[in-house]
């Protein structure tokens, strides 16, 4: 067990690592000139296949932000190759994904910003699908409150995460679970990822969550992954268990519908969020669900108007 969260630690820092090497411009140099303007291409290595990329009309700034860019590079495929080393050691072997599995990530990432609103409209984030496509594609908006736009760029990177090809062939489990919400709470909380040791309170209703004891989550969890029933049901048992324990300080939910949906995608069978539309519907249903007094009603729900099949 200790492996798996020293794998999932060392997979989310390549993520970053690759994500940082991919929004460089860097390689060898070189100025072509057409027409009397003088031009810039580089020429760089990707995945061990040379590549040609036009940068732009020269600049003496340009020019030098690339011979930065280019040793910046270097030193971030060194630690790339010093992860690579150590997950070997780990005993860490990438799986290739089956072309379901592969069809399936597409499937989520061409569904992101509306998967993300939804989201953020359950957690009652102040904001519009333009608004979430813009945070998304990384540009800035003007009418929101900087809390929420973090919480915005967070389920981007989150989800970024477990799209991984590396880390959707990891098992769904709780180092993975902890893993999310540290992307979730990034920010916000500096114990986010671990299990939460305060009370906390949910609004709608009296009941109270008890106190999570790590062994336990771990064996529920792994008994529900074990259990005899359909994976589309088992990422809903998922999601509704996460949300109901309260295993973590804040973000609860956005964590459980991401943390399922790793099980569900990496079994290729879709997607599970909640509806925009039917949000207050399904807190409704939650309610009625943690107080144990209807607990067959939103899962009926969350197959019907939740879940998207591939």
């Amino acid at each position: 067990m200790k492996n798996r969260e020293e794998i999932l630690s060392l997979l989310n820092e390549k993520e970053v690592f690759q994500k940082e090497l991919k929004s460089l411009i860097y390689g060898s140099i070189e100025i072509r000139e057409q027409n009397g303007g003088k031009y810039i291409y580089v020429h760089f290595r990707e995945n061990g296949i040379a590549r040609t990329k036009y940068v732009g009309e020269y600049s003496d700034d340009l020019y030098n932000l690339i011979l930065i860019n280019s040793t910046k590079a270097k030193t971030i495929k060194k630690e790339i190759k010093r992860i690579d080393k150590a997950l070997k050691t780990l005993g860490y072997a990438e799986s290739e994904l089956s072309g379901d599995v592969a069809l399936n990530i597409d499937f989520a990432r061409k569904h992101l910003v509306d998967t993300i609103y939804k989201q953020a409209i359950l957690e009652g984030i102040a904001t519009t699908y333009a608004d979430t496509e813009t945070i998304i594609e990384g540009g800035k908006v003007s009418n929101m409150t900087a809390d929420d736009v973090l919480k915005l760029i967070n389920l981007k990177h989150a989800w970024e995460f477990v799209l991984n090809k590396d880390v959707i062939t990891s098992p769904t489990n709780y180092p993975l679970l902890c893993e999310v919400n540290k992307f979730i709470e990034d920010g916000f909380y500096y114990n986010a990822g671990r299990i939460r040791s305060i009370p906390v309170s949910i609004g709608g209703t009296n009941w109270v969550p008890e106190y999570p004891i790590e062994s336990v989550i771990k064996e529920e969890i792994d008994d529900l992954l074990n259990s005899d029933i359909d994976d589309v049901d088992k990422a809903i048992e998922i999601l509704l268990y996460v949300m109901k324990k309260q295993i973590f300080i804040d973000g609860n939910k956005r964590t459980a519908v991401i943390f399922a949906n790793h099980f569900l995608i990496s079994k290729a069978k879709g997607l599970v969020v909640i509806p925009n539309d039917k949000v207050e519907d399904f807190k409704r249903l939650l309610i009625l669900y943690y107080e144990g007094k209807d607990e067959k009603s939103i899962k009926s729900f969350l197959k019907e108007f939740g879940y998207m099949k591939l």
